[in-house]
């Protein structure tokens, strides 16, 4: 959740900047690329002990961390992936709302 809050405010920081919709989406990934990768790997690498575990207590352990580490590498995926490419569906739809507000004033 967190790596989605902070690459939505920077595509938003690159918006008041005066980019457009798509070149701000573009900018906001390759800033936060690298960051969102790396808290995904480091959290995924914490719970690999835990998923790999054949001792005591492990048949408790293991599915729980298994559940995690997978719902950690989707939610990274979903965040580089469908996350820009919702934000640019909305983001084309509010240009041509502003370009029809526009051609319509005198």
């Amino acid at each position: 959740m967190l790596n989605g809050v902070v690459l939505l405010s920077s595509i938003r920081q690159a918006r008041e900047e005066g980019r457009t919709g798509l070149d701000a989406i573009v900018r906001g990934c390759q800033i936060r690329f690298r960051p969102i990768i790396v808290s995904g790997i480091v959290a995924v690498i914490g719970f690999l002990p835990a998923a790999l575990s054949h001792g005591i207590g492990a048949e408790i352990q293991r599915p729980l961390a298994r559940v995690v580490v997978g719902g950690l590498v989707s939610s990274t995926v979903l965040t580089l992936l469908a996350l820009p490419a919702v934000y640019a569906l909305r983001a084309r739809r509010e240009d041509s709302m502003q370009v029809e507000d526009g051609a319509g004033a005198p």
